[in-house]
């Protein structure tokens, strides 16, 4: 399913805008020149040190604040637990069976399965780790990749439509694909986010 809209601004152009179902999105704001990192720290010695970098922490311009962020959606762990279910149930019917050559066929399967499994959590949690979508109230940004990196900004007075494309299960499960048209800007996909009509709705609504 797909779905289209494009932006409107209201007669005020008040950014302090509600999301989808009314809740008002959250709210981040950088903290003074220079400053980068999560905003989130803790203390280690005399001074504050940030947990781990956010990029839009660092690019935030004066003036500038965070309103909406999401991430890849949880779906991509999907194959991994999959691959948990069927090491599991290798390692059940290990216990189940008596026949000494299929335990040790079903221990090994489910050794295989788990290793499976176990490559498959670190990659969905690496790709959500490293993948940063936000929408502040001059830009849309979004970010993959770590060492490798590659990014994508918008200037929201600029897009010119955001189109919503849902599978039966992504309207479901709350995730879809994203794509962001800009007048003289070209277009942007992107895939597999969570909560996409909400997003859409952080940067046409204001």
């Amino acid at each position: 399913m797909t779905t289209r809209a494009f932006l409107h601004k209201d007669q005020y152009g008040d950014p302090h805008r509600t999301g989808a179902c009314g809740h008002r999105p959250r709210v981040y704001i950088a903290a003074g020149p220079g400053a980068s990192g999560f905003l989130r720290g803790r203390l280690w010695g005399n001074g504050l040190t940030g947990i781990m970098a956010r990029y839009i922490d660092e690019i935030l311009q004066p003036g500038e604040k965070v309103l909406y962020s999401t991430n890849a959606h949880w779906i991509f762990y999907f194959p991994a637990i999959v691959a948990w279910v069927v090491a599991l149930a290798f390692f059940v019917a290990s216990r189940q069976t008596i026949v000494e050559g299929l335990v040790l066929l079903c221990l090994v399967a489910s050794g295989l399965a788990a290793l499976a499994a176990l490559y498959w959590t670190v990659k969905g949690w690496f790709h959500r780790f490293t993948t940063e979508t936000d929408v502040t109230n001059l830009r849309v940004v979004h970010k993959t990749g770590f060492i490798k990196r590659r990014t994508f900004e918008m200037a929201l007075d600029k897009v010119e439509s955001v189109d919503v494309d849902q599978s039966i299960l992504g309207r479901i499960l709350n995730y879809g694909d994203v794509t962001i048209r800009g007048v003289g800007e070209g277009i942007e996909k992107i895939t597999t986010i969570a909560s996409p009509l909400a997003f859409r709705s952080s940067i046409t609504t204001r």
